[in-house]
């Protein structure tokens, strides 16, 4: 699930860095290669999903309008470094899961099972622990919905995602309100392995998506679009640990969050050239008129109407439009329009 981590910031900043490869790549124009599964349709569509998450060839900078209240990993490295263990060394592998904002309100959001997943690891010779985890940059809301800006014509998004490793494990956090379980052991040299792969998939997999897409609860529905979160993060490193050998177990149902949008066949509207072109200006602003509800920053007034009105938009007129692979897409919703589910999700073998 995803989550804005804030209450690790204030009890990690003075920890030793370790890692932070958040922005450490060079800026420079976009190469995009749309990732293809091993299984698709004659016209390329994916039998699980509408469409696929797409990766870049590296990580952009971080444009200077986009400001966390909460910086990203204070505690990481941000030189990119990673913790080297010797190849002999047994490394022991935690699966944490704790309440999103519980440095704020606590079990609150846990009760609703919004969680917040990452990975801990242990050294035995050297009885180090390090927390690994995927999350926004700035903060889950500017990674859900754009800002608005009177001098650009499209939405702005601040909807970069990225990896962070520190030093520690905060067992308080993740045991007082989640979960803080080891999963089983890897060696040195499968640990070394998967820091490279998590450095290549840093780079390449550069923003968050809150959606998950669906067109209907069922289980055989099909997936539109797929979200990329945190927990999507610790289900690819736990695949990546088991295709290293890795031979990973829990003692307890391993479930997770996720925020699904209902929503029957999407219709592809364009980029943001939408935009800047007169054919397409009708379109353009009924897409800023949309995102307008979910604006920061708001009076007690304007959050109560923009409530009234987003639900008229999304339940009533059943119209959402979604922002995923830098493309804008029509949902034509339907209920239960959106669902917060805490499903299964077991541990690969």
């Amino acid at each position: 699930m995803p989550a804005d981590n804030e209450r690790r910031f204030l009890q990690l900043v003075a920890r030793r860095p370790i890692r932070s490869n958040v922005t450490d790549f060079p800026s420079r124009n976009l190469s995009r290669s749309r990732t293809r599964p091993a299984a698709t349709t004659a016209s390329g569509r994916c039998r699980t999903g509408y469409y696929i998450y797409t990766r870049f060839d590296h990580r952009p900078d971080v444009d200077p309008y986009c400001q966390a209240l909460y910086p990203f990993c204070p505690a990481g490295d941000r030189d990119g470094r990673v913790p080297y263990m010797r190849d002999s060394d047994v490394i022991s592998v935690f699966r944490l899961q704790a309440p999103v904002w519980e440095f704020k309100y606590g079990d609150l959001l846990g009760k609703f099972h919004i969680m917040h997943d990452a990975i801990g690891f242990q050294s035995a010779e050297t009885e180090q622990n390090y927390t690994m985890e995927w999350y926004e940059l700035h903060q889950l809301g500017n990674c859900t919905f754009p800002h608005l800006r009177k001098d650009v014509s499209a939405p702005f998004w601040c909807n970069q995602g990225a990896a962070c490793v520190y030093g520690g494990i905060d067992d308080v956090h993740w045991l007082q309100n989640g979960t803080l379980e080891k999963v089983g052991e890897i060696s040195g040299r499968q640990f070394n392995d998967m820091t490279r792969w998590v450095q290549e998939d840093n780079g390449t997999g550069i923003y968050y998506e809150t959606w998950t897409v669906k067109s209907d609860p069922g289980a055989n529905s099909t997936v539109w679009f797929e979200s990329y979160d945190c927990s999507q993060f610790v289900h690819r490193t736990y695949r990546k640990l088991a295709e290293l050998g890795a031979k990973l177990s829990s003692r307890t149902q391993t479930n997770y969050t996720k925020i699904y949008l209902y929503s029957g066949e999407p219709s592809y509207l364009g980029d943001d050239s939408i935009f800047h072109q007169p054919s397409t200006k009708a379109l353009a602003t009924d897409i800023r008129n949309f995102y307008s509800y979910f604006q920061p920053h708001q009076s007690i007034v304007e959050i109560l109407r923009s409530i009234t009105e987003a639900f008229e938009k999304v339940a009533i007129k059943r119209s959402f439009y979604l922002f995923y692979n830098f493309e804008y897409w029509h949902l034509p919703m339907k209920p239960p329009y959106i669902q917060i589910t805490y499903e299964e999700v077991p541990l690969p073998r």
